[in-house]
């Protein structure tokens, strides 16, 4: 799959998700759109799942009528993330078109 890390997912775990093209907003120079630009971006350059930890993305933005995924991290820290980046994968696993998924990591 296609995936999209939005600003503040952290870009080491994208080497645990092989098998998938992944690349960030920055990377793509989409670092300063907001939230609506960016879901638009990603969905016209093809991209089937959009991940990031903006908390709020769902009451920001209406999702309804999106054809990309989306999962949202509950934190920003690596070191969290790093030892279950099994939850991410199997939210990538299940995402479907329009979907939207939080993972919620233990403390």
């Amino acid at each position: 799959m296609k995936v999209l890390f939005d600003q503040g997912v952290p870009a080491p775990l994208r080497t645990f998700l092989s098998g998938h093209s992944v690349e960030t907003a920055y990377e793509k120079g989409w670092q300063q759109l907001k939230n609506g630009e960016l879901l638009n971006e990603a969905e016209q350059s093809n991209y089937d799942i959009f991940i990031t930890t903006d908390q709020n993305l769902k009451y920001q933005q209406a999702l309804a009528n999106r054809r990309i995924s989306i999962i949202v991290l509950s934190t920003t820290s690596w070191p969290k993330i790093r030892t279950q980046t099994s939850l991410v994968i199997a939210a990538i696993d299940r995402a479907k078109s329009n979907s939207f998924e939080e993972v919620l990591f233990n403390t």
